[in-house]
């Protein structure tokens, strides 16, 4: 694992919205362990809040959504949304601690959420990828943040991970949100359509760039461009050339120009679609 943070690429020639990333990992709020390089690689760089969102303005990208996946995390993002203009908070307990989601969590999380610069619930959903939470815990946390989202009229960002059939069936027999955006979406062209017919957003990060996911490179080329989003998930997931290096919301136009090429656009109106896409799901600055 290299500690070396990647290069400044080329700037956009518009404004362009990171729509997940973690900037709590990224400036060292939770402590990691030698199983998460990455997040130890990101921290070895000593940033600050300030020094990301200036680094992120250099190339173009404006405005982010940093997530929570547990109760500390989701209250340092909602008081970091709070203190910086260009920020929003989602709040959640992630699926893979979803035993701790308990109704005194939970309701928590709600009041989080009532926050004016919380503008999501997430990250949420099922992950059958890893075995860290029982799958009954897990639907039951996912449906407990569905019923927070439609109660507090925020979006729902979801994690779905090797879970793509379970998750949208929870989201039909519970009942979607009005908004609901698929997190680093990783289906395939079929899942794309199926999201595009029920209106949900897709989020596209790295993995679109990597030479084996021809796949996803198919689902982005059929998603609708008024559901596209693309996000870092920084530090994880970093686009190519990059790969074993930390991400961060810099790194958004390697991931933005590959999709434009993808999807068969110039790069400054994708820009401007995922911009605009952006304060649709989270609400306008």
């Amino acid at each position: 694992m290299s500690h070396e943070l990647p290069p400044t690429p080329e700037a956009l020639p518009a404004e362009v919205f990171d729509s997940h990333c973690h900037l709590d990992i990224m400036v060292g709020r939770r402590k990691v362990t030698s199983g998460d390089p990455i997040a130890q690689a990101a921290q070895a760089a000593a940033a600050t809040v300030e020094t990301i969102l200036d680094e992120a303005r250099s190339v173009g990208v404006t405005r982010l959504v940093s997530v929570g996946y547990d109760l500390p995390s989701s209250r340092w993002n909602a008081d970091t949304a709070a203190a910086h203009a260009d920020v929003y908070a989602a709040v959640a307990i992630h699926p893979n601690t979803a035993h701790a989601a308990t109704p005194e969590t939970l309701a928590e999380i709600e009041e989080l959420a009532r926050r004016p610069y919380v503008r999501a619930v997430g990250e949420t959903g099922l992950d059958y990828f890893r075995d860290s939470a029982a799958k009954e815990d897990q639907h039951a946390s996912f449906r407990a943040h569905i019923e927070i989202a439609k109660r507090t009229g925020k979006a729902l960002v979801i994690h779905d991970r090797d879970a793509h059939d379970d998750v949208l069936k929870v989201l039909a027999d519970q009942g979607a949100p009005d908004i609901v955006i698929f997190h680093s979406f990783s289906g395939d062209a079929d899942l794309a359509e199926q999201c595009a017919a029920a209106g949900y957003y897709m989020s596209f990060s790295g993995p679109v760039t990597y030479k084996n996911a021809g796949y996803l490179r198919e689902a982005a080329r059929v998603a609708p461009q008024e559901l596209t989003l693309v996000e870092t998930d920084a530090p994880y997931l970093p686009p190519v050339p990059h790969r074993g290096k930390p991400n961060a919301p810099y790194l958004i136009p390697l991931t933005l120009r590959c999709l434009a090429e993808v999807k068969g656009v110039d790069v400054a109106d994708l820009a401007a679609a995922i911009m605009a896409n952006g304060e649709a799901a989270f609400g306008a600055w």
